[in-house]
């Protein structure tokens, strides 16, 4: 059991703060509500700075850039005629769903499962935990797999080598969550942020795009670097802090063996898996390949880098057939659509949301005060001149703070990068830059805050193995990796940006002089 200090029936003073972080939280609205209305005062808010004459002079072209008035005349037609283009156009609307038609193959013919559970158990004692973190981090790409099916067997995994099970729980959920802002690939996650992010430069270039890929090299290094850290604080702090768990203790959930028709399905999406690399490699290493761009040949601006995404969605979906039908999940090709369809069910909440998301963003933009406020705090921050590192540790640390009442990353960005993506490139900050910060921001934090949808379900893996577990339980035990994962992965980026490196293919870290 966790060893606490708290007086008991007392919560202790993290435990008062928590909970009253919680009840804040908790007045909000629903996410879906808060974007519409948000939107609305998007509307209010335009007729109070139209009717003060806010404007601000665009830095490149000299133009005056006034507020919008939204409840006016053209206002009113423009969002009657607009509503279904600003939400059929969202950016991050159709990339996120093709990716989902795929990973949903993959996920739901077992592959993923598969795959996860036979990395844990297959690690060797010394490396365990370094591997139940990467596991978590490679999860990403299976949308939120890892919360449900890592957490629970990282537990058990530990509780039968002789370590405690929470100990598990919080290196797996640590690599999970923070694993959606690292990985080896470009995920799901990906293509929503980039969508969100060319949406907002738009405000000030609209021919500048953001794709997916933008941050994929950093995320590849990252993934390294969680892993050791998340390891590092699980063997140091976390395990130390715990009292000893009994070794050899048979767990009430048995872990599946290894069959052959999963090892079966495992060959078949192997082979599925050297057939795609070795076609787009072909596809893109030869000066002439097909997914190179047909005038210059670069792969930076290629059909490959843009369609990145779907490539990973065909690939997904290619081995999870290959899976299914070997392993025996799928039984016939009807199977093969309903793992879709069923994929697209779990996505309705997400459809709800970006509907009033794509109405907030651009009528946000309609009213140029996305376009205003960056130029006024660009200006600002020219004065003050704290230089592009002190800027993104800056902006880390608060969107770490706002991560603690709002969970979700695709809602945060929505809402945040109209305004610092704007700001920040007047200054001579790529929105992939932008973007990076935010993303190590709000994985930072997102072990920590009651908040996180999937905090609740961490707690009750918890309980199983100690009944006294609760909130304050996993914030305790979560804090250390939440701070070591702020300091290391900031000292990452501030060496990306002191030593000028690419985030990403064709994304520098500061955009060129102009």
């Amino acid at each position: 059991m966790p060893d606490r200090t708290d007086t008991p029936g007392r919560p202790g003073g993290l435990a008062r703060i928590l909970n009253g972080i919680e009840r804040a939280g908790n007045a909000l609205p629903h996410p879906t509500l808060l974007f519409a209305w948000m939107a609305l005062g998007v509307m209010v808010l335009s007729t109070i700075t139209a009717l003060l004459g806010v404007s601000a002079i665009h830095p490149v072209s000299g133009d005056t850039i006034n507020a919008v008035n939204l409840i006016s005349g053209d206002g009113i037609r423009r969002i009657l005629a607009e509503t279904v283009d600003n939400f059929t156009g969202f950016a991050p609307l159709g990339t996120v769903l093709v990716t989902m038609l795929g990973i949903g193959i993959a996920e739901r013919s077992g592959l993923i499962d598969v795959l996860l559970r036979r990395l844990v158990l297959a690690a060797p004692q010394r490396s365990l935990t370094f591997c139940v973190v990467l596991a978590g981090v490679l999860s990403s790409l299976a949308a939120d797999s890892g919360y449900v099916v890592l957490i629970p067997l990282a537990a058990l995994v530990f509780r039968t080598a002789g370590r405690h099970p929470i100990a598990g729980i919080a290196a797996a959920f640590a690599g999970v969550s923070a694993g959606y802002s690292a990985n080896l690939l470009i995920g799901p996650l990906d293509a929503i942020l980039a969508g969100l992010s060319t949406e907002a430069v738009a405000l000030v270039d609209p021919d500048y795009e953001v794709n997916a890929a933008g941050n994929w090299w950093f995320i590849v290094a990252s993934t390294l670097l969680i892993s050791l850290v998340v390891t590092a604080v699980t063997e140091l702090i976390t395990e130390p802090r715990l009292q000893p768990s009994e070794p050899g203790v048979a767990s009430d959930i048995t872990v599946r063996a290894d069959d052959a028709a999963e090892s079966a399905g495992l060959r078949a999406a192997g082979l599925v898996t050297l057939f795609t690399i070795v076609l787009v490699l072909w596809a893109v290493v030869p000066e002439g390949g097909v997914l190179r761009d047909p005038d210059t040949g670069s792969i930076l601006r290629s059909p490959f880098i843009s369609g990145i995404v779907v490539i990973i969605a065909l690939w997904a979906g290619l081995a999870g057939i290959a899976f299914g039908r070997v392993a025996g999940t799928f039984s016939n090709s009807a199977a093969v659509v309903d793992s879709m369809e069923r994929t697209m069910t779990t996505m309705a909440t997400y459809l709800v949301l970006m509907f009033f998301a794509a109405q907030f963003v651009a009528w946000f933009g309609w009213t140029n005060l996305g376009v205003i406020l960056a130029i006024v705090g660009a200006d600002g921050l020219r004065v003050i001149d704290p230089g592009p590192v002190t800027l993104m540790l800056l902006f880390i640390i608060v969107t770490a703070l706002i991560n603690l009442f709002i969970g979700s990353a695709s809602a945060k960005w929505a809402i945040m990068a109209p305004v610092f993506v704007p700001m920040l490139y007047l200054l001579g900050i790529s929105p992939e830059s932008t973007q990076m910060a935010y993303r190590i921001g709000d994985s930072v934090s997102n072990i920590i805050t009651p908040l996180m949808p999937y905090f609740a379900l961490v707690v009750a893996f918890a309980q199983q193995y100690d009944r006294k577990s609760g909130i304050g339980t996993i914030i305790a035990t979560m804090i250390p990796y939440s701070i070591a994962l702020l300091i290391t992965w900031s000292s990452l980026l501030t060496v990306w940006i002191l030593l000028d490196i690419p985030l990403g293919p064709g994304a520098p870290i500061l955009l060129p002089a102009q």
